[in-house]
């Protein structure tokens, strides 16, 4: 079956709580880049704890004009461990907003990848993190949602990764506001570092024959039929 067929493969409702948000607020959230003032939201409940408690502090400091308090704040973040790749990301969005950029070594480290897909039905998107965690959502509204509780998808979340990370050395940072979703026949990958997204995009059958963005491809769909492996084996046991 071609990589294609595997984002329309997915049935029946994702397996996550009822109060997900909808489709297009879960793309948002994928690439640990809204902008500092919205992360996290005024009426959070989670503003008191860590880490969202230090983008909290930076957000007050920017606003009090104190940007070396702000700075402070969202290295808090950097040096907290264990915490989601998207954190990461999102400390290193704020600090770029303040004029502060990743030391050279890390710069361009892939922490994420997303892969969106344009089809006429709509977007679907799959996405893996440096922390172990990975997600697919199917434009349906179906989804996978994999927090890393064993190792056993870690090789194709690394594959994904190193195939990447091959490109981000490559290409530069995009300097502008990340763009909409891909339409019809589409797709992006999205390399997501402390300098800020990198991305590639073309019809699908270009970017397959693509010397840099076809092995991206390939270790995306081997993810795929791994989460979707995971999914059907979870409703498998369920029924």
């Amino acid at each position: 079956m071609g990589f294609r067929q595997f984002f329309n493969k997915l049935k029946g409702p994702a397996p996550a709580p009822a109060s997900v948000p909808p489709p297009t607020s879960i793309r948002e959230l994928l690439f640990g880049d809204l902008p500092s003032a919205q992360w996290p939201a005024a009426d959070s409940e989670v503003r008191g704890q860590e880490p969202w408690k230090w983008f909290a502090a930076a957000q007050q400091a920017r606003a009090q004009g104190d940007t070396a308090a702000a700075e402070q704040a969202l290295r808090q973040v950097l040096t907290t461990p264990k915490l989601e790749s998207r954190q990461y990301l999102q400390a290193w969005q704020a600090l770029r907003e303040l004029g502060v950029a990743p030391p050279s070594e890390t710069a361009k480290q892939v922490l994420g990848v997303v892969v969106e897909v344009g089809l006429e039905q709509g977007l679907d998107l799959l996405a893996a993190y440096a922390d172990g965690s990975a997600r697919y959502y199917n434009y349906s509204g179906a989804g996978v949602v994999w927090e890393n509780p064993d190792d056993s998808l870690a090789p194709h979340i690394g594959a994904l990764r190193a195939a990447g990370q091959r490109v981000a050395d490559r290409i530069g940072p995009w300097e502008e506001a990340r763009p909409a979703a891909p339409g019809p026949g589409q797709v992006r990958l999205n390399l997501l570092t402390p300098s800020g997204l990198h991305f590639g995009q073309a019809p699908f059958n270009t970017l397959w024959e693509d010397e840099m963005g076809g092995p991206v491809l390939v270790a995306a769909q081997q993810l795929m039929q791994a989460l979707i492996a995971k999914h059907e084996q979870v409703t498998e046991n369920r029924g």
